[in-house]
């Protein structure tokens, strides 16, 4: 085989290969994005009747009150119960409350988290790997008998509350919905929610939720979420790196015209911003045919199929060149949302019939037809399980597969993956995996980083800095 041959191969499989990487992209717009249900887990419901100190206090038949039924001796005469399940660990922020309907004789009354072994004669925090919030006195204890001053006491009426904040890896404890103190969270393994009643008529009703709380969490979580932004915001990062990353993004899309406007701007900067090389950013593979680029993007995105691929067979033949590539598919995929967009159901199926024909029996392409076919049978498409195709992002995803496809035909290319993301995109990518890293090696505790999350919360913040 002649080297121009095996060229030609590697051609075509690069071409074939990236027009899939981006019908992969396509699919993803069919699936919702990421939500709490996404690590959705058994939480708290009630109290665990099977295991506590039974013999000392008397649960109520919904297992959400417990009442001290006894006169203590000594202090094995606890009454201690855990809830039904630990606290869940995916998230930023776990928290429960207590009313204390009763403070009985000497308002031993107690609230904290144990572990499954804990023994359940004794106050949370007396032994080890617990911890415990105790009303008559106001200490914190931390695996021993001696505790140490931390808030007020509490008494009959007062909502007490106990928390985790995974993000800062500390326990928290409320009174009357305000933070009392924190403490770290030195504990290992699933933590039980626990409570504990040690003198007559002691009675107290448990909240895992099932109403609304006296502490207001998610005001807390908010403030959390602020305090880990504003420690991002203190990493300075030198203008002309911030400019170069930004920079590259929209040489990266062909997005020309916003290009030239933020060079503009950079330049009329004081002091001007210039990017130099030796920064890492080499320009030279996503330069290339940014005009072309530029041309094409602005016909995807603006429904112009047809003149798109006039110019892709003018200016880049070898693109369309098999009619039944990955690349071509998604064009004709959007041609036919189009039409479907515009209301032009009967010129759709025409289409449909001559050019999406092509592609039926081929597993690869099947569900995105289907889907295709599938907005003819909707009065209202964008408002079905399919009506993500009519979303500006699947012109999007069109949009990034022709430039994608240009850019790989750069004869000088140096990188042959810088045509499929942009250093921004690596960074952020890159960002990611060292969140779920960094996760990982804390026992998959707090929430699960999902980038959009992030962006979307802090457009939210400056919103409401404005």
């Amino acid at each position: 085989m002649s080297t121009s041959t095996t060229n030609n191969t590697a051609d075509t499989t690069t071409h074939r290969d990236l027009g899939l990487w981006f019908l992969d992209q396509s699919r993803l717009g069919s699936v919702p994005g990421p939500t709490a249900m996404d690590e959705d887990e058994d939480s708290p419901t009630e109290l665990n009747t099977l295991n506590s100190s039974g013999g000392f206090l008397v649960v109520s038949p919904d297992k959400l009150s417990a009442r001290y039924a006894n006169v203590n001796l000594h202090g094995h005469d606890v009454g201690v119960v855990q809830a039904n399940k630990p606290a869940p660990v995916k998230r930023l922020v776990y928290y429960f409350e207590i009313y204390v309907k009763d403070a009985g004789a000497k308002g031993q009354i107690s609230i904290g988290f144990t572990t499954e072994n804990f023994k359940m004669r004794r106050q949370p925090g007396w032994e080890v790997n617990s911890c415990g919030y105790h009303g008559d006195d106001g200490f914190l204890y931390r695996g021993q008998g001696k505790g140490e001053a931390f808030g007020p006491t509490y008494t009959s009426d007062d909502r007490v509350g106990g928390g985790i904040n995974y993000a800062s890896q500390e326990f928290f404890f409320t009174k009357n919905g305000t933070v009392v103190g924190t403490v770290p969270k030195d504990m290992k393994g699933p933590l039980y929610p626990t409570i504990a009643v040690h003198s007559q008529n002691e009675e107290v009703q448990v909240n895992f939720g099932q109403q609304p709380f006296a502490f207001d969490l998610k005001e807390f979580e908010a403030q959390e979420r602020m305090k880990q932004q504003m420690m991002i915001e203190k990493i300075s990062l030198p203008t002309n790196v911030s400019h170069g990353i930004v920079r590259s993004y929209l040489l990266h899309y062909g997005y020309e015209d916003t290009l030239n406007s933020f060079d503009m701007a950079s330049k009329s900067t004081v002091p001007p911003v210039y990017i130099a090389q030796e920064n890492g950013f080499d320009e030279q593979d996503i330069v290339y045919a940014l005009n072309q680029r530029n041309t094409l993007r602005q016909l995807v995105r603006n429904g112009e199929i047809d003149s798109a691929l006039v110019k892709l067979r003018e200016w880049y033949p070898q693109i369309v060149q098999d009619d039944k590539s990955a690349t071509c598919f998604l064009l004709h995929c959007q041609k036919f949302i189009e039409l479907v967009r515009v209301g032009s159901l009967e010129e759709a199926v025409k289409y449909g019939r001559i050019e999406l024909a092509k592609f039926f029996g081929l597993p690869v392409f099947e569900e995105i037809v289907q889907d295709c076919v599938a907005l003819l049978a909707y009065v209202r498409p964008r408002e079905s399980s399919v009506g993500y195709l009519l979303e500006e992002s699947q012109r999007e995803v069109v949009a990034d597969t022709v430039n994608a496809m240009i850019l790989s035909t750069n004869p000088n290319l140096k990188d042959s993956n810088s045509f499929l993301h942009s250093y921004l995109e690596r960074l952020l990518r890159q960002l990611t995996a060292c969140s779920l890293e960094r996760r990982s090696l804390s026992g998959d505790q707090g929430e699960a980083f999902h980038l959009h999350r992030v962006l979307n919360s802090c457009k939210k913040a400056r919103l409401g800095a404005s």
